[in-house]
């Protein structure tokens, strides 16, 4: 375990923690991605939850087809034209989830001691002697006294819809089970979990490559969450299939782990994925309670040093129904914060939660509050000392601009990139003032047209703690004459002018390419 992120050094005067905190142009330097549904699919509550701080949009296919995902997708672009907030795009894959279909959608009961058959006849109708699943290889995994999990899809674990079975024998396809707790299974799907079992089904299954080339594909997706995630293999196999669509070889891909399987291949994963989600609902029922911080404080710090974007599931599940969350829910939102995390998600507390808009303010506030007393300077040691040397060319650089930042008390850092790779080297070490990556667009062809990258590189920052992307004018490159650059940095300077971020005698860290060299500078505005 490592020393805590906290920043506590000098007593808290305690009247002070009431004191209102100041408004700031960046809600919070921790990004939040919102699942977009039923309830927050209309152009009014997605521009709200834009404006409230969201930064990347899932569209979940565990339920709904493409059809019904394109029209949330066509709303999502007015509210991006409407509030001019740049959105990202993720794709989350179904991969080898267990479902339980409800097709009549009749409430089913199940009692306490009583028995039900898990069956592959997904013919049967479900009833409470009865549950259909999608799977007719569950019997051959199972073993009796294995223990079940069926819930809600997008359970929030707070719900009287979940539970737990215990298998009592297997009766050819069929698994016999005991009920554990009295419930009832509301709804039309339901996921069925079994702890500490191998699912004998595809990461990326048919279905799955059938949504990325019919719907990721037309629509440039930016990232794609890679459900249950095993091995580093998956992820491989995951990018080989997007390296064949053209427009999908720069879509990042987001490992989500969401069983001991992945968590115990967790380093090779980690190799091999751009970033990590830690998907805390399947975890929790695969974990012992006792050892979910502790994966959760070890898996945030191996991303962190590994300058991977991180993001943590299931914070505030009581605000799908309810306007405030649990105290345990709003001291879990800040400890993600102080433990690293880049990205909160929100599943359920969006997609069919009361209060879309008023949950990802009330995170992004919690996560404002905790990046204040995170212990920027720890971290950033520790990091450094990690990397170890001789760092490399642009390692040397990023942290240079960090420590140049912190030891001037500069407002912002101005990082030019092409590719994005300098921006995240930077926000790796966790500066306490915003990254503002100025992302100079490259020409490319494939022999049949010419086009401008870019727009991928800006949306995928997105996701990472502390960067806010800007798409510079083509015509200003990357690597140029000292009085191109100027120009650039005057548009970005009045940018941050113009949000509030850049005052008046402030100074700025600037790191850029000039030539073949890579330049940090300091600059101090004038009135």
């Amino acid at each position: 375990m490592h020393s805590t992120n906290l920043l506590l050094e000098e007593p808290i005067r305690m009247a002070s923690i009431l004191e209102p905190s100041k408004a700031s142009f960046f809600p919070a330097m921790t990004k939040i991605v919102g699942t977009l549904g039923p309830k927050s699919r209309s152009v009014d509550t997605i521009s709200a939850c834009l404006k409230a701080g969201m930064s990347v949009a899932r569209f979940d296919f565990s339920w709904g087809d493409a059809a019904y995902h394109q029209e949330t997708l066509e709303t999502l672009k007015l509210a991006i034209k409407s509030t001019k907030k740049l959105c990202a795009v993720m794709l989350d894959t179904v991969g080898p989830e267990l479902q339980v279909v409800n097709k009549s959608e009749t409430p089913i009961s199940l009692e306490e001691n009583g028995t039900v058959v898990l069956t592959p006849h997904q013919g049967q109708e479900a009833s409470s002697s009865v549950l259909p699943i999608n799977f007719d290889g569950l019997a051959k995994a199972l073993t009796p006294g294995a223990t079940i999990f069926v819930g809600q899809y997008l359970f929030t674990g707070s719900e009287t819809t979940s539970v737990w079975l215990e298998v009592s024998e297997v009766k050819g396809d069929d698994v016999v089970c005991i009920i554990k707790n009295t419930a009832t299974l509301a709804g039309s799907l339901f996921t069925l979990h079994c702890s500490q079992i191998h699912i004998d089904l595809p990461t990326l299954s048919d279905d799955d490559k059938d949504v990325i080339k019919k719907w990721g594909a037309p629509n440039k997706i930016d990232f794609l969450s890679l459900s249950y995630t095993r091995h580093a293999e998956d992820v491989r196999q995951a990018r080989e299939y997007l390296s064949k669509l053209g427009d999908l070889s720069q879509t990042q891909i987001f490992a989500k782990i969401e069983n001991v399987e992945g968590l115990n291949h967790f380093d090779e994963i980690l190799a091999e994925a751009d970033g990590i989600i830690l998907s805390r609902g399947n975890l929790g029922i695969d974990l012992p309670p006792e050892k979910v911080f502790l994966f959760q404080k070890s898996a945030l710090h191996k991303c962190n040093m590994a300058g991977k974007p991180a993001v943590v599931t299931r914070v505030v599940d009581s605000m799908t129904d309810n306007l405030r969350p649990t105290r345990a829910e709003a001291t879990d939102v800040a400890n993600a914060v102080l433990d690293g995390s880049d990205a909160i998600l929100l599943g359920a507390e969006t997609l069919r939660g009361l209060y879309p808009v008023e949950t990802i303010s009330t995170v992004g506030r919690i996560c404002a509050e905790a990046e204040k007393v995170f212990n920027q300077d720890l971290y950033y040691k520790r990091t450094v000392k990690y990397v170890g040397e001789p760092m490399t060319h642009l390692e040397s650089i990023a942290s240079s601009a960090v420590r140049a930042a912190i030891k001037v008390k500069a407002s912002v850092i101005i990082c030019f990139t092409s590719s994005g790779r300098a921006a995240r080297l930077i926000a790796k070490y966790r500066p306490s003032m915003p990254v503002l990556s100025v992302v100079i667009p490259r020409l490319k062809t494939n022999q049949l047209r010419w086009s401008f990258t870019g727009a991928f590189e800006a949306r995928q920052s997105l996701i990472v703690r502390g960067l806010f992307p800007m798409l510079a004018d083509p015509r200003h490159p990357a690597e140029s004459t000292s009085a191109t650059n100027e120009s650039v940095l005057k548009v970005a300077l009045d940018h941050g002018k113009a949000s509030g971020v850049i005052k008046s005698h402030d100074r700025v860290v600037v790191c850029q390419k000039v030539g073949d060299s890579s330049v940090v500078k300091i600059i101090e505005l004038d009135d």
